[in-house]
């Protein structure tokens, strides 16, 4: 097996070799983003802020090695920690049994990254083809609304209730307006500006944009008197490495815990992919499902024994990411190591970042999640598009993460089996150029009246076979053709009840009038026929490679004179 199939990351090293610079700058970027991101997932995972700084150091550096995307940053995320905790208080309560809480959370890392795992090595990435392009953008431009949303609270310095709906978050801003601290919202808004006017004007230090404006909105909360005016900071940083614990997986905890890791592992990988195809709608990189599969299930089997709980791809901070130039997976692996050193040598000083700088820069990384452009090109598209699109969004915006995710798809794919399951059916006749041409475009085109020649965008299958089926019934009732040639280049596959449907109409066809033809049946659609025994039923004569050899012999079947003379065969008849 190719040795870069099995270590994806033999891909990208040598690209690192050259861009480790942008790399670094965007690893300690997001070292800085992840800090305050860490405590807050961990406490609504229920877990102390430790934990969280555990799963920021070990997750990245797996997923980065193991997965596809050069700028998915991986580790806690606010949907993840939400199932966390809500899966495990069912069970133990993390108020009276803290340790309990905190095993059973390493267990349930270590079954969601085994279950991630295993449908990464049964090459079930596929799945995630299904998550149409218009889902993705919904996705997306919720997140960013929500991300921006979450983040008011330290832009005004309004303490607005821990999981408000944006709604909430709207109404309890608007009714304590008054409450506004104008020290905490000049410096969100002051680091804001700073990030716009470098990104906008100054191109030399447009890629560092980030990072200058959270050291000159730190800057700017110490020049307002910081803590004494109200500007909280992270606060205190714990220092210390994530110890090694084996999971406890005793035959109890994994019964109990299952049914959640499987929950917890879909909408991971959901989220992942979700994350990565996004950024790989600007970036143009190929996303290998599978293998972005494989590289959460390891981070969080892994993680697992490093003390941390589960973890996937974090909107924010792989936003933050490739806005700030990274260009390969080592930028997740510097901002890993860089929040290890912070932590042993630096906590003291990082402790001094200001939550409301963070504000400021979170909310810029929110509206550059919305794509503007994609909305734009999907209204204008497709209504159907849009509405899988809105879906979506609006699912984002005010419900869970993991329902939003499924109902796109679900709306998505109705729309997929919807329009394939009404094939077009073209009837072909012979212009005066004697070329084949779809009726409706020449109303002058010649057809036999002994052969009618359709053809069939689209494949055969169960969803279709309604529509099929009833052209066919009013072809036999309706018209008193004696053979019909379906030209079947446009058929990609035939399913077996398609198959069944299929040997049962041509049987019917050549005992009480002619025959069905196929012309051009792609080999995988014609592997169903043989290898259901459909052929023996039907014949191996009734498959030709083309349609002018198809023409020549029909015709040397037809058994009455052809009224409209369409081909040179047709002149061959007897009419006498």
């Amino acid at each position: 097996m190719n040795s870069k199939k099995i270590f994806p990351f033999l891909n990208w090293i040598p690209l690192a070799k050259k861009s480790w610079k942008d790399d670094i700058i965007a690893g300690i970027t997001g070292t800085i983003i992840v800090i305050p991101q860490a405590v807050a997932f961990a406490m609504i995972a229920g877990l102390p802020p430790i934990y969280g700084f555990y799963t920021a150091m070990i997750t990245p550096i797996i997923a980065a090695l193991f997965g596809s995307s050069y700028h998915l940053i991986s580790g806690p995320t606010t949907a993840i920690s939400i199932v966390v905790y809500s899966t495990l208080i069912k069970i133990v309560n993390p108020e009276t049994d803290l340790e309990g809480f905190i095993s059973l959370a390493l267990v349930l890392t270590f079954l969601a990254g085994f279950f991630q795992l295993v449908m990464g090595f049964l090459k079930m990435g596929k799945l995630v083809n299904f998550v149409s392009h218009s889902v993705v953008i919904g996705f997306t431009a919720g997140a960013g609304i929500l991300i921006a949303f979450k983040q008011l609270t330290h832009v005004f310095g309004i303490k607005v209730p821990q999981g408000s709906t944006i709604v909430e978050i709207l109404v309890y801003i608007g009714n304590h307006i008054s409450e506004t601290n104008w020290y905490v919202f000049t410096v969100a808004m002051g680091t804001l500006v700073i990030a716009l006017v470098i990104k906008t004007f100054i191109k030399l230090l447009s890629r560092y944009y980030m990072l200058i404006a959270m050291v000159l909105g730190s800057v700017l909360a110490i020049v307002l008197g910081g803590d004494i005016n109200g500007i909280e900071t992270v606060g205190t940083i714990p220092s210390n490495l994530p110890p090694f614990r084996i999971p406890d997986l005793n035959y109890e905890n994994v019964s109990i815990l299952s049914s959640g890791a499987m929950v917890l592992a879909i909408l991971g990988l959901i989220e992942a992919v979700a994350i990565g195809r996004s950024i790989a709608l600007h970036t143009h990189q190929k996303i290998d499902g599978n293998q972005e599969f494989i590289g959460q299930g390891l981070s969080n089997l892994i993680a697992s024994f490093f003390s941390s709980y589960a973890g996937s791809g974090s909107f924010t901070r792989s936003g933050v990411n490739h806005q700030s130039g990274a260009k390969t997976p080592m930028s997740a692996i510097f901002a890993s190591l860089f929040l290890m050193v912070v932590l042993l040598l630096f906590a003291n000083y990082a402790s001094y970042l200001p939550k409301a700088a963070m504000g400021g820069i979170i909310l810029l990384v929110g509206y550059n999640l919305i794509d503007i452009h994609h909305i734009k090109q999907v209204y204008k598209s497709s209504g159907k598009e849009l509405i899988t699109l809105l879906i979506t969004l609006l699912g984002t915006l005010f419900f869970d993460l993991e329902f939003a995710l499924l109902a796109g798809i679900i709306v998505s794919f109705f729309f997929y089996l919807e329009r394939t399951s009404k094939p077009n059916i073209a009837v072909l006749a012979i212009d005066e150029n004697k070329r084949f041409i779809n009726v409706l475009r020449d109303k002058e085109a010649l057809e036999c009246s002994n052969l009618k020649i359709i053809r069939i965008d689209g494949s055969i299958y169960f969803g279709s076979l309604e529509k099929i089926s009833d052209y066919f019934a009013n072809l036999y009732e309706e018209n008193k053709i004696q053979h019909v040639l379906i030209a079947s280049d446009g058929i990609n596959f035939i399913d077996l009840a398609a198959a069944e449907w299929i040997s049962n109409e041509i049987l019917k066809w050549q005992k009480n009038r002619g025959g069905i033809y196929f012309t051009g049946l792609k080999v995988v659609s014609r592997d169903i026929l043989i290898k259901g025994g459909f052929i023996d039923k039907i014949g191996e004569e009734i498959f030709y490679k083309d349609k002018k050899t198809a023409i020549t012999e029909i015709h040397k079947r037809i058994n009455k004179p052809c009224r409209v003379k369409a081909f040179k065969e047709c002149s061959n008849e007897d009419e006498s």
